[in-house]
């Protein structure tokens, strides 16, 4: 390369640098905390708006399923203002459900001494019988870590391919024998009905449970039954359990509530077209006909 084409390259990079240098937009020295400054405006105000945004959502959702709690006055998740400070509590929570009980005269007799049923166990045996979609199966994981350490033993049930929701007294007595002839010190964990181990002249055993809200139960279940996995399962159970389409399992829980799809998504308690929900009741009352 020559000499004179040497400079005339050198020259041409220079202006290539001064225009790049030249085009720049000067910014003002505190731009990094300008910026940082909108970012978290920007979030707060998103935030709020969100947060309104399901507020109205849980009244439109009152409004269109009316509750028990509306029914009696009580919006989804506040209560109308029964207690003597005039503050709202949320019905979802321990003390909003507290005072909703009060205020109705529900726990005007009621007491922890008068609650705890365990010092009125006959038996230091514990009778877990799970309610489904509540949590049971890391309870019960929990349960059987907690006798590995502490030296108690943990039972289950096998389980069936298919059983009735409601037990005979017969099934009853079997149930309460088996469980006796177990040792002391020990856990049994099954989905089962509350038994009257009296009736059976059978000392009774510490029960426990789990409980959680209706319709966040029902949801659950709704999913739970159609995930391949547990689906799949149910087939190996039950050979003679019909297949379902592709439909069953796309179709969102809002979807079939909405077009009342029976019988999974029909809660009419006096429809007989809609599926069976009785489990809540029948594990914490038992068989008997006023539970069903």
């Amino acid at each position: 390369m020559s000499l004179n084409a040497e400079r005339s390259y050198k020259m041409k990079l220079r202006d290539v640098e001064n225009a790049f240098k030249y085009r720049r937009i000067p910014y003002p020295k505190r731009s990094v905390e300008l910026i940082a400054l909108l970012a978290i405006s920007c979030t707060f105000f998103l935030f709020m708006h969100t947060n309104k945004l399901n507020s109205r959502l849980k009244e439109m959702e009152v409004k269109l399923q009316p509750s028990e709690f509306s029914a009696l006055g009580l919006t989804g998740n506040h209560i109308s203002g029964h207690d003597a400070g005039g503050k709202h509590d949320d019905i979802n929570t321990l003390h909003g459900t507290f005072q909703y009980l009060k205020s109705t005269g529900q726990l005007e007799n009621l007491d922890p001494a008068h609650l705890n049923n365990t010092p009125k166990a006959e038996r230091d045996f514990i009778f877990y019988n799970r309610l489904e979609k509540t949590g049971s199966q890391s309870m019960t994981r929990l349960i059987k870590q907690l006798g590995d350490r502490l030296g108690f033993d943990t039972y289950r049930n096998i389980v069936r391919p298919w059983r009735s929701i409601t037990e005979s007294e017969e099934d009853e007595k079997d149930l309460v024998e088996q469980l006796f002839e177990l040792g002391e010190h020990a856990v049994y964990v099954e989905h089962a009905n509350w038994v009257n181990f009296t009736q059976y002249d059978s000392p009774r055993p510490i029960y426990i449970n789990m409980v959680r809200h209706p319709i966040q139960k029902v949801i659950s279940a709704y999913y739970y039954q159609r995930h391949p996995l547990i689906f799949a399962q149910s087939l190996m159970r039950n050979p003679n359990k019909p297949m379902q389409t592709k439909k069953f399992f796309d179709t969102n829980f809002n979807d079939c509530v909405r077009k009342r799809v029976s019988p999974h998504c029909v809660f009419d308690a006096h429809n007989p077209f809609n599926g069976d929900w009785r489990r809540f009741s029948l594990h914490l009352c038992g068989n008997s006909e006023i539970c069903t």
